[in-house]
């Protein structure tokens, strides 16, 4: 008896099968051309039966079109990982995946590595989402020495000397983090803080840029000595937590900490309870997405909802363009974040 493996069916074996040519094989199983349903469903039961599966390389190779995408998150695993089960990603993922089916895409998910390098060369992709690289993002830089189609969800981190180069940024949707920095810090304001301290990753990423910023100029607007701290993301909520502790020790006066990490802000609210403070009544917090970790947080954090399936839908039309030949447009503005207030900030005077 035979151990070879049989030989995998070709278009031929199931035009022969089906009693049609192999032009109308394709055009049956493609949804092109004109295929009457008698004979579309004759080439789908040949198929079914020959176990035929398409050859989608050489479908690329032979119209040129597109037909996979990869989701890729730039930050490590100890901030998008964890309890939140990646939940940014996978929130983005959600619809990004639907948009691109709509648009007879497959998207991929890479999912977080420890070492934030994913190793690219294994993934048969014609374009890619990022979400808020930094600068010098490694699988950014692979993906454009390539020559394919990148979209980045957020502004990507500018590395040093690009201005000057005339390096341009890949095209981005817009989530303005420095909107979304001040909505925090005013609301944290408005409800008494007036010792508001800041805890930002410490990578070159534009959202940190942006928020570093915001929360400078609001230290300076309300004549507050700026009391901030930058971390290492690979510390993930440790690295909240011993941000806090030395900022709560070195100033014991802070009444609020704006976090928008949310990995860095579970850190923090465990820092804020083991000095024996309470959770609003003597130090608020609040953090940027409002994920699992806002959620479920003891007790829960104050947060902002970005719209990500906005986002998401924003981001794939734009890549879809881009795939197209059409790369007029290089950023599209993201929906306005809205404030989602609980019980981390419940306090006023």
């Amino acid at each position: 008896m035979s151990t070879e493996p049989s030989p995998r069916a070709n278009i031929k074996d199931v035009a022969r099968e089906a009693g049609v040519s192999p032009t109308t094989v394709s055009h049956a199983l493609n949804a092109r051309g004109q295929v009457d349903a008698e004979t579309r469903a004759r080439v789908e039961k040949a198929a079914l039966k020959l176990g035929y599966r398409p050859n989608r390389n050489a479908q690329r190779l032979r119209t040129g079109e597109a037909h996979m995408i990869v989701l890729l998150s730039s930050m490590p695993f100890a901030v998008a990982g964890g309890p939140s089960r990646l939940g940014f990603l996978m929130e983005v993922a959600a619809v990004a995946a639907s948009a691109a089916l709509d648009r007879n895409l497959a998207l991929v998910l890479a999912p977080p590595m420890e070492t934030g390098r994913v190793p690219m060369e294994l993934l048969d992709v014609d374009g890619a989402l990022i979400i808020e690289p930094s600068a010098g993002d490694p699988n950014m830089d692979y993906l454009l020495r390539r020559g394919l189609p990148v979209v980045a969800i957020g502004k990507p981190a500018e590395a040093a000397g690009s201005a000057e180069s005339g390096t341009a940024l890949p095209p981005y949707v817009d989530i303005h983090s420095g909107d979304t920095t001040r909505l925090l810090l005013e609301h944290l304001h408005a409800q008494g803080a007036r010792r508001i301290a800041m805890i930002l990753g410490s990578a070159q990423r534009n959202s940190y840029v942006e928020g570093q910023a915001a929360y400078l100029a609001f230290a300076a607007a309300h004549r507050q000595a700026p009391l901030l701290s930058l971390v290492d993301e690979a510390k993930g909520e440790s690295g909240g937590r011993d941000a806090a502790l030395a900022l709560l020790a070195a100033h014991p006066d802070i009444d609020a900490f704006c976090v928008p990490v949310d990995a860095f802000a579970t850190g923090a609210v465990a820092a804020v309870l083991e000095t024996g403070r309470r959770i609003p009544e003597d130090v608020m917090v609040a953090t940027r997405y409002d994920g699992l970790r806002a959620r479920t947080s003891v007790p829960p954090l104050t947060a902002v909802d970005l719209h990500l399936d906005e986002v998401a839908q924003q981001a794939i039309a734009l890549l879809f363009d881009h795939l197209r030949g059409d790369t007029a447009t290089r950023k599209v503005d993201g929906p306005a974040a809205q404030l989602v207030p609980r019980l981390s900030s419940a306090r006023r005077g």
